[in-house]
């Protein structure tokens, strides 16, 4: 179904995915704005991701964050659905995570000033420079309104990363992420009307593309997607 008989003209469907997985993933270290490439699992499940978006409504446009785990699988998504307008833009980039780019998962949580940063106040800025959750939705949510202006009654993908994704879902739903995965290449769902400022959260972290365990569903040579 379009996002125009859906929801109306004045709304965009705007298809959210999660970049594929890289090795700072399976190793639980926090990639924030470092820019590390997707490892041969990403690889895959970035294919099939794509294979997935071919099969539904051709997408208008594909926009992405820059960095390459983002940026390599919005490629193979746009080359998957036969689209010509595949556009960058660091609004969709990865929160800053400041002094805790590069550190275990582990380490971070138990540093003092983790503790000091994780206590629920959305104005908090992370050490070492990081963003606060109010500053990663200022940036994110503007971006996708002009998406949606300029695609009324038409699809997009969405190409960035999981705390953007989280306060884009957050936005449109402030019950949705509470608890909640946003696994790699994961599909989410928001119908957006730039002009008045609605956002309807319809799917929320899907990953129905792949295995219940994350991997991805092999494909043959013959199909043209395998990584």
């Amino acid at each position: 179904m379009s996002p125009a008989s859906s929801h109306g003209e004045h709304f965009a469907e705007v298809v959210v995915v999660r970049h594929g997985q890289t090795d700072w993933n399976v190793s639980g270290i926090i990639q924030g704005r470092m820019d590390p490439e997707l490892n041969e699992t990403g690889r895959q499940q970035a294919a099939m991701v794509a294979r997935q978006l071919s099969k539904e409504a051709k997408p208008a446009a594909v926009y992405s964050s820059d960095l390459k785990r983002a940026a390599e699988t919005a490629h193979m998504i746009a080359a998957a659905c036969c689209v010509s307008e595949l556009v960058f833009d660091r609004a969709l980039t990865e929160r800053h995570m400041g002094l805790f780019q590069g550190w275990s998962i582990d380490d971070a949580k138990r540093s003092e000033a983790y503790k000091a940063f994780s206590r629920g106040d959305r104005d908090n800025e992370l050490p070492g420079g990081g963003e606060s959750l109010n500053q990663l939705l200022e940036r994110c949510v503007p971006l996708l309104n002009e998406i949606a202006e300029k695609h009324k009654g038409e699809r997009v993908v969405v190409v960035s990363h999981e705390a953007v994704i989280k306060e884009i879902c957050r936005h449109a739903d402030p019950t949705s992420s509470g608890g909640r995965q946003i696994p790699n290449t994961s599909i989410s769902v928001v119908h957006v009307s730039g002009s008045d400022g609605r956002w309807i959260l319809e799917k929320f972290g899907d990953v129905g593309h792949l295995n219940e365990d994350g991997s991805v569903h092999r494909v043959s040579d013959g199909d043209g997607t395998s990584a």
